[in-house]
């Protein structure tokens, strides 16, 4: 395997520490750490270029809290300031990406630009409409899986493509600066991808597996023979714990995709239709209901104040739902053309 170097001084030039500073205000322009750069941001890159040159960039003290997320789990956030650490970050990231991306196999999909959360549905769907290799699905995740990710295992899988002494530096610095990987930072959702890379290669070119999907560590397998299935997970079990000390958690689940639909990426998929997952369409019920109360609302306000549900509905069967809900107002949004390509 070809390992890549000279790649660091690229990385830390001040025109990339600008580009990378450029991408990473994007959408944040009135928080505090942004609005605090600007009014020094040239002496700010300056001295971000010097810290990297001279290799004295440390990792800023973490601001930890606890979130719970739409199904109801606790999540463990980790947040850097603005600078120097997250424009740092996106600048390690402008010069991995390209290389990195290039391990990912087809069907992984999460933080990999063109392959989000849809392009994983449309792969599911595509595999459903198959004619075979797709009666019953495997669905597992990982216990813990960023708490757990092992340093020294993740350094090493690094170093499978990367040998720029100097960028594994910085690369092994912020690895150190935390526990596992900690969620939040914008490198930490990389280093998961490509903690599990190699695991997908091994699904997919040792176990030839047909039908294999990963977002993040919620993975999905298709087969025709429930037995085949029950032993793919012991070989999985073996292969985490061995190669990437990793378990599964209890809750894996092994059925008949006719029976009760494949819960995944925000859907559920069934091999004649797919439909928002429940926990989705009961917010935007709510909304719905919230603002169908409301009297004399324009309804431009009301598109814009349910567009994030419209662009679920874009990639399911939603028009019975829509219609319920919506009721009068359904053709006023135009949600026709929303749903048109929800095939």
């Amino acid at each position: 395997m070809k390992r890549i170097g000279n790649l660091y001084q690229d990385m830390i030039s001040i025109e990339n520490l600008k580009l990378a500073d450029i991408n990473a205000r994007k959408g944040k322009l009135k928080s505090y750490g942004v609005k605090k750069h600007i009014k020094n941001e040239e002496a700010n890159i300056l001295a971000l270029h010097d810290m990297l040159k001279n290799r004295t960039y440390r990792t800023s003290k973490y601001d930890i809290f606890t979130i719970v997320t739409d199904n109801g789990k606790e999540r463990t956030i980790y947040r850097l300031p603005y600078f120097p650490d997250r424009i740092c970050h996106h600048a390690a990231m402008a010069s991995l990406e390209p290389i990195w991306n290039k391990i990912f196999i087809a069907n992984t999909f999460s933080c990999i630009k063109g392959r989000g959360i849809h392009g994983a549905a449309k792969k599911v769907k595509e595999a459903l409409r198959s004619p075979s290799g797709n009666k019953y699905c495997l669905k597992i995740d990982i216990k813990k899986f960023y708490p757990n990710i092992d340093h020294d295992i993740l350094k090493q899988i690094i170093r499978k493509k990367i040998k720029d002494q100097d960028l594994l530096w910085l690369l092994d610095e912020i690895i150190d600066s935390a526990d596992g990987v900690p969620i939040g930072n914008y490198l930490s959702q990389f280093f998961a991808n490509l903690y599990l890379a190699y695991f997908d290669h091994w699904i997919k070119e040792v176990k030839k597996v047909r039908f294999y999907f990963r977002y993040a560590d919620d993975v999905v397998i298709l087969m025709d023979s429930k037995e085949d299935l029950n032993n793919l997970l012991n070989d999985i079990r073996t292969y985490l714990h061995k190669e990437l000390k990793l378990t599964l958690k209890e809750n894996f689940q092994i059925f008949p995709v006719a029976a009760r639909g494949i819960d995944f990426v925000g859907y559920v998929f069934f091999h004649t239709h797919t439909l928002l997952r429940k926990t989705i369409k009961k917010k935007f019920c709510r909304r719905v209901y919230k603002l169908n109360k409301r009297k004399n609302i324009l309804i431009e306000e009301y598109r814009q104040l349910i567009c994030p549900w419209l662009g679920w509905t874009k990639y399911c069967d939603s028009y019975r739902l829509l219609t319920k809900i919506l009721n009068d107002k359904y053709d006023e949004v135009t949600i026709k053309q929303k749903t048109a390509s929800a095939a």
